[in-house]
C-alpha cells in the first residue's frame, strides 16, 4: 500500500523530459550575404577527394588519416564512449550473483552440525522515475560528443595537411622568384660597378645596390629554411619521420569557380564543433533529469533461489529448494540538501552548455563569412595582379627596345625587371590566399569528413 502511494506521488510529481533543440532566432541571419531559402547546395557536400584533386596531396591526406596521433586518440575516445553507453544499457537488466554459504557448528564438544546454502540472487531496479533512462541518454549524448570531436579532428587534419601542402608550393614559387630577383640584383650590381668605373655613378649608389642584393640573398636562405621547417612540420602531422615532401606546383591546381555555402541551418548538421556543443547541451539536460530523479525513491526487486539443508528444524540433512522474493523502496531523507545542491549545479551547467552552443553557432557563421570574404577578395586581387604583370611585362619589353635603339641605359631595364618580379611575388601570395580561402570555407562549412 505504501509503495503504491509512493509510486502514485512519483508519477504525478516527476514527469520525464526529452531533450529538444532550443530556439535559435539568429540562425537564418548567420551569413552576411543573402542566401536563397532553396539553395541547399554547398561545397561541404563534396568529399575531400573531390575538392583536393592533386594525387600527391590525396596520398598525403590518406597517410595522415591513418597515422595522425590526435585522430587515433579521437577514435579511442569514441570506443570509450561506446563502452559507457553499453554499460548504461545493461543497467536495465537485473544483476545476478551466486551466494554459496556453508557453516559448521558444534556446542561444548557435541556432534558438529553442517549446513549449506547453494543459492543465486538477483536484484532489479525499476526505472519508474527515469534515473536509468537519463543515464543512458546522457551516455548517448557523450558518445555523440566523442563522434563529433573525432569528426572535428578529422576535418581539421584534412584542412591542415592541404594548407601545409599548398604553403610548400607557395614557398617554392617565392623561392624561385627570389632567386631570379637575386640574379637580377647581381646583374644590377655589375652594371653599377661598370658605371662607377666609367665615372657615371657614385660609390654610395654601388653600396646601396650591393646592400639590396645581400638582402635578397638573405631572403633566399630564409625561404629555404621555411621550406625545410614546413616539410618537417607536415611530416610530424602525417606521423612519419622528417623527409622531403613530393609536390606539384600552384599553376597545376584547380578549384571550382563558384563556391556555394548552402543555408545557415546546415551548420547545425555539418559543423562538428556545433554538433559537439549541442551534444554537450543534451548531456547536461539529462544530467539535470538525473538530479531531479534523485529526489524520488529507488525501487528494487530482489529474489533468490537455491538448494539448502537448513530449511527448518525437522529437516536436518536432506537438501531442499529455497526461494525468497523481496521488494524494497529506498527514499532519501537526510540528503535532501545535497540533492538540492546537485540540482543547482546541474541546472547551472545546463545553462552554461546552452550559452556555449549558441556561441559555437555564431562562431561558425563568422568563420564562414570571413572565409568567403577571403576567397572573394583574393580573386579580386589576383585579377589586378594579372593586369599589373601584363603591364610590367610590356614595360620590360619597351625598356629593352629603348636600350637597343636609344640612349637609355641597362640599369633602367633591370629596374623594370625588378618591378615585374615584385608583382609576381604578390601574385603568388594572392593565389595562395585564394586557395587558403577555399580550404577555410570548406572547413568552416563542416566539409571534409
Amino acid at each position: 500500500m505504501i509503495i503504491g502511494l509512493w509510486l502514485l506521488a512519483g508519477l504525478t510529481g516527476c514527469q520525464y523530459r526529452v531533450y529538444e533543440r532550443p530556439e535559435m532566432p539568429q540562425t537564418d541571419s548567420l551569413y552576411r550575404q543573402p542566401v536563397a531559402a532553396g539553395d541547399t547546395v554547398s561545397i561541404a557536400d563534396l568529399s575531400w577527394r573531390e575538392l583536393f584533386t592533386d594525387p600527391l596531396l590525396q596520398q598525403l591526406i590518406e597517410v595522415g588519416i591513418a597515422n595522425n596521433t590526435d585522430l587515433n586518440i579521437a577514435r579511442l575516445k569514441v570506443s570509450e564512449a561506446e563502452a559507457l553507453l553499453t554499460a548504461s544499457k545493461l543497467a536495465y537488466l537485473p544483476s545476478i550473483s551466486l551466494t554459496p554459504q556453508g557453516t559448521i557448528k558444534s556446542v561444548e564438544g557435541g556432534t558438529a552440525s553442517k549446513t549449506y546454502n547453494l543459492a543465486a540472487s538477483a536484484d532489479w531496479e525499476l526505472d519508474i522515475f527515469g534515473r536509468l533512462t537519463s543515464a543512458k541518454r546522457e551516455a548517448k549524448a557523450f558518445l555523440e560528443q566523442s563522434e563529433a570531436y573525432k569528426q572535428a579532428v578529422h576535418t581539421q587534419l584534412v584542412a591542415t595537411i592541404a594548407d601545409s601542402y599548398y604553403t610548400l608550393m607557395m614557398l617554392d614559387e617565392q623561392l624561385d622568384i627570389t632567386r631570379r630577383t637575386a640574379d637580377n640584383w647581381a646583374e644590377n650590381l655589375r652594371v653599377m660597378k661598370a658605371l662607377k668605373k666609367a665615372g657615371q655613378t657614385t660609390e654610395m649608389a654601388v653600396a646601396q645596390i650591393e646592400a639590396s642584393k645581400l638582402s635578397v640573398d638573405a631572403s633566399v636562405l630564409s625561404l629555404q629554411q621555411q621550406v625545410t621547417e614546413m616539410e618537417n612540420s607536415l611530416s610530424a602531422l602525417l606521423g612519419i619521420v622528417p623527409q622531403r615532401i613530393e609536390r606539384s606546383t600552384l599553376a597545376e591546381q584547380s578549384f571550382p569557380d563558384t563556391l556555394s555555402v548552402g543555408i545557415p541551418l546546415q551548420l547545425l548538421q555539418r559543423r562538428p564543433d556545433v554538433r559537439q556543443s549541442e551534444a554537450a547541451l543534451a548531456e547536461a539536460f539529462y544530467a539535470t533529469n538525473r538530479a531531479y530523479a534523485a529526489f524520488y525513491p529507488s525501487i528494487t526487486l530482489s529474489g533468490s533461489a537455491g538448494w539448502t539443508n537448513a530449511a527448518g528444524a525437522v529437516i536436518t540433512n536432506p537438501g531442499e529448494w529455497l526461494f525468497s522474493a523481496v521488494g524494497s523502496l529506498v527514499q532519501p531523507l537526510f540528503n535532501r540538501g545535497q540533492n538540492i545542491a546537485n540540482l543547482k549545479v546541474a541546472k547551472t551547467q545546463q545553462e552554461e552548455a546552452l550559452l556555449t552552443f549558441r556561441q559555437s553557432l555564431l562562431d561558425a557563421g563568422t568563420e564562414v563569412n570571413n572565409a568567403l570574404l577571403q576567397w572573394q577578395m583574393a580573386r579580386g586581387r589576383l585579377e589586378l595582379d594579372r593586369q599589373q604583370i601584363a603591364a610590367l611585362q610590356s614595360a620590360v619589353r619597351s625598356s629593352e627596345l629603348l636600350m637597343r635603339h636609344s640612349s637609355q641605359n641597362y640599369l633602367e631595364v633591370l629596374t623594370a625587371r625588378q618591378s615585374l618580379l615584385s608583382a609576381e611575388l604578390s601574385a603568388v601570395a594572392d593565389r595562395f590566399d585564394e586557395i587558403q580561402g577555399v580550404i577555410n570555407l570548406y572547413h568552416a562549412l563542416g566539409g571534409g569528413y
